[in-house]
């Protein structure tokens, strides 16, 4: 007899290759993917019952040692469980008091994860001042790169004509207009849409409705759709919307951002907006947390390390780290620099679930991307 432990990335593709049984593998693979729930300010008379409902399955509930005695009215908790446990709690906890019957609810979020194929979108920046001078074109360049971009392997290219780097200011609508229409024009009278997704980096609705009619398929809005005009135009386009958060402007964003918890502050935004984008009749959404957008670099750290959170709404995460300035602040460098720090993010983010990669180097990520798929597939 012979063992070696494993690390599993997808226990039910294993159980099928060892041949086991059909009804069994779904039970065993619930079991071999472990969660853990932080919960905060949960009533301490909920943190008691679920403590003991936990245990009698064979989860746990991690809670202040006052609980048992009633120290404190609120408490912070960590729930801590296997699928299985998830969904056997979602239902026990359907008639008890405190809130635990909205928590039943939620749990089953957590559990059943929609899954998308990971897509590359590249970055082609039409204006003068974006951070990285790279990705700056216009023209029959921009043309030139985007070519390469799909050659290399991108899926999606994302196009802007503003910068948002950290202190960059608006520009009005004819300035951006002017920018992006030479490039809008030449890739439809060329049939680029044949080969790629193209996406608008942008939120003013005239550039909108001009790129959308031109076959572009996805809005990108830093502004996390905040304009109505957007939402509307968007869903009259049927086309997909990136609703990302942003703390303030990019004006004034990096000016000591502040959140009483970043990870709560970010899920409270992304519910609204995607409760209004529903309303408006938007189908397909996709989530960025806006890493470098109104955030200091614990709050990128802390929403990087938690980022399969944002699965749970069901909807594609977007990560887009590419050569961004909180690299610097981990490893020191110049903005030429920084792709191994990107490509390290960036995979990390694959991992806990991000789907849409949004970055100016398209032939490493997609090495870098192929050889991860490859080493998890076996």
């Amino acid at each position: 007899m012979h063992y070696y432990k494993i690390s599993l990335n997808d226990a039910s593709a294993l159980f099928k290759k060892m041949g086991c049984d059909k009804t069994g593998i779904n039970i065993m693979s619930k079991k071999s993917e472990i969660n853990t729930l932080y919960i905060k300010d949960l009533h301490v008379g909920a943190a008691n019952i679920l403590k003991q409902d936990a245990l009698s399955i064979g989860a746990d509930l991690a809670v202040p040692s006052g609980v048992i005695v009633a120290k404190d009215k609120y408490v912070d908790a960590v729930l801590i469980g296997n699928s299985k446990h998830f969904e056997m709690l979602s239902k026990k906890e359907l008639a008890q008091p405190f809130g635990l019957k909205q928590l039943a609810h939620d749990l089953k979020k957590f559990v059943n994860f929609k899954k998308f194929d990971t897509r590359i979108m590249g970055v082609i920046n039409a204006n003068e001042d974006s951070f990285y001078q790279k990705s700056r074109f216009d023209g029959s360049f921009a043309i030139e790169k985007i070519e390469n971009m799909i050659l290399d392997g991108a899926n999606i290219i994302d196009i802007g004509a503003v910068s948002s780097r950290p202190g960059s200011l608006p520009v009005d609508k004819e300035t951006e207009l002017n920018r992006i229409k030479p490039i809008v024009d030449a890739l439809y009278q060329q049939n680029l849409y044949d080969r790629v997704t193209f996406s608008i980096d942008s939120y003013e609705p005239a550039v909108l409705r001009y790129v959308l009619d031109r076959g572009f398929k996805i809005v990108n809005d830093i502004t996390g759709m905040i304009n109505d005009e957007v939402a509307k135009v968007t869903a009259s386009y049927d086309a997909s919307i990136v609703i990302m958060h942003m703390q303030n402007n990019p004006v004034n964003m990096q000016a000591n951002p502040e959140y009483s918890d970043v990870m709560m502050d970010v899920s409270s935004f992304f519910e609204k907006q995607i409760d209004k984008a529903n309303d408006f009749g938007i189908k397909d959404i996709i989530l960025d947390v806006g890493i470098g957008f109104g955030k200091d670099l614990n709050h990128n750290l802390t929403l990087l390390k938690n980022m399969e959170h944002f699965r749970s709404f069901g909807y594609e995460v977007l990560i887009g780290a590419s050569r961004k300035s909180m690299i610097d602040k981990i490893a020191p460098s110049g903005v030429e620099e920084r792709l191994p720090g990107t490509l390290a993010i960036h995979l990390d983010s694959i991992r806990k679930g991000a789907s849409i990669v949004r970055c100016h180097d398209v032939k490493e990520h997609y090495q870098a991307i192929k050889t991860q798929e490859a080493i998890l597939s076996i």
